[in-house]
C-alpha cells in the first residue's frame, strides 16, 4: 500500500492510501495546508487539532458554497432543457423563386414593349 508524505500547516503527515489514490490525497493535503497557512498568518502558531479544525470548516464553508452554485447552475440548465429558447429561421417557400423570376421576366418583357412603343 502506497504512502503519502505531506505537511499541513506546521507538521509532517505520512499516510497510507489506495493505489492510484495517491495524487487525490496530495491534492487534499494541498488544499488543508493552503487553509491552514493562512490561518497560521491571521493567528499565529496553534495547537494542532484547533488548526485542522479551522482549516476544514474554511474547506467546507467553500465547498458548501460551491455546491450552492453547482445547484443552482443545475436548477438553470434543467430549465433551460425543458423550454428552450425559441429560435425561428424564416423559410423560403418552394417556388417562390420560380414565382419571382417570372415575375422578374415579365417586368423586363414589359419594359421592353414600353421602350418599343415609344420609339
Amino acid at each position: 500500500m502506497p504512502t503519502v508524505d505531506f505537511t499541513i500547516g506546521h507538521k509532517e503527515y505520512t499516510l497510507s492510501c489506495q493505489e492510484g489514490e495517491e495524487r487525490l490525497l496530495k491534492r487534499a493535503a494541498a488544499m488543508l495546508h493552503t487553509e491552514a497557512r493562512a490561518i497560521i498568518d491571521q493567528a499565529g502558531r496553534m495547537p494542532e487539532p484547533r488548526l485542522l479544525l479551522l482549516a476544514g470548516l474554511m474547506l467546507a464553508d467553500r465547498t458548501s458554497t460551491l455546491e450552492d452554485r453547482v445547484a443552482s447552475a443545475e436548477r438553470e440548465l434543467a430549465r433551460l432543457k425543458s423550454n428552450p429558447p425559441r429560435v425561428e429561421v424564416p423559410v423560403i417557400p418552394p417556388g417562390l423563386s420560380d414565382a419571382l423570376d417570372e415575375l422578374a421576366a415579365r417586368a423586363e418583357a414589359l419594359a421592353d414593349k414600353a421602350e418599343e412603343s415609344l420609339d
